[in-house]
């Protein structure tokens, strides 16, 4: 007598969506930012303008949490590019829980830049008071991967999710974080509930990275 074993059907349930792309108009806008971000540095009075979490941070300069709101031509197009990003990530995540035909619209309520110097590093943090942000390298420096050097690493949002360890629990035990190379051009963009750090970085270019947080209206 043969026993036909009952379908079971996988359910991925809880999953986290991060997106990463790149700026298509990298190239032409690295230059002229790079010029203003030292620039807006050696105007600074604090190394850490924001005030915000500096015991977090170390070996960084920082900008004001409004740094993609200066009316200069080349930060109005890379907002620009960011909040369309933002607003068609949103659109896809959330496309099943809208009225039909609804898009996202995204507006970048705080901005800044952080400049790494060797040794730098940003501890372990999240960001509230936002739905969706975003980091755009626009210089890496000498980050490496294999290295885990200057590398962003995003840790498991499951809290409990390693509260027993054994033979069924592999899958998630090799997934407690995952960590992103920062690739010139490319942006990260990911839910604002996901703690995430910058490990500590070591080289002589410094590692310049812009990071903005979003919010989403429905039209």
């Amino acid at each position: 007598m043969s026993y036909d074993a009952p379908m079971i059907e996988p359910i991925q349930a809880w999953s986290s969506p991060l997106f990463v792309t790149s700026n298509p108009d990298h190239e032409f806008l690295k230059s002229e930012l790079l010029q203003y971000i030292d620039q807006y540095v050696e105007n600074q009075n604090a190394e850490i303008a924001s005030e915000v979490a500096i015991t977090a941070k170390h070996q960084l300069s920082e900008s004001k949490l409004c740094f993609l709101e200066a009316q200069e031509p080349v930060i109005i197009e890379l907002r620009r590019m960011l909040e369309e990003l933002l607003s068609a990530v949103a659109t896809e995540v959330n496309s099943d829980f809208w009225p039909e035909g609804a898009e996202g619209d995204a507006t970048i309520i705080e901005s800044w830049f952080h400049v790494t110097k060797n040794g730098g590093y940003h501890d372990v943090h999240s960001h509230p008071n936002c739905s969706w942000c975003g980091i755009y390298y626009l210089s890496p420096g000498e980050s490496d991967l294999g290295m885990r050097n200057g590398v962003n690493r995003f840790y498991d949002p499951r809290v409990n999710a390693e509260h027993y360890s054994d033979a069924g629990t592999a899958y998630i035990s090799q997934h407690g974080f995952w960590d992103f190379e920062p690739v010139e051009g490319q942006i990260v963009l990911f839910p604002s509930y996901l703690k995430h750090s910058a490990l500590p970085y070591f080289g002589e270019q410094d590692r310049v990275i812009i990071a903005f947080n979003a919010v989403v209206d429905l039209i």
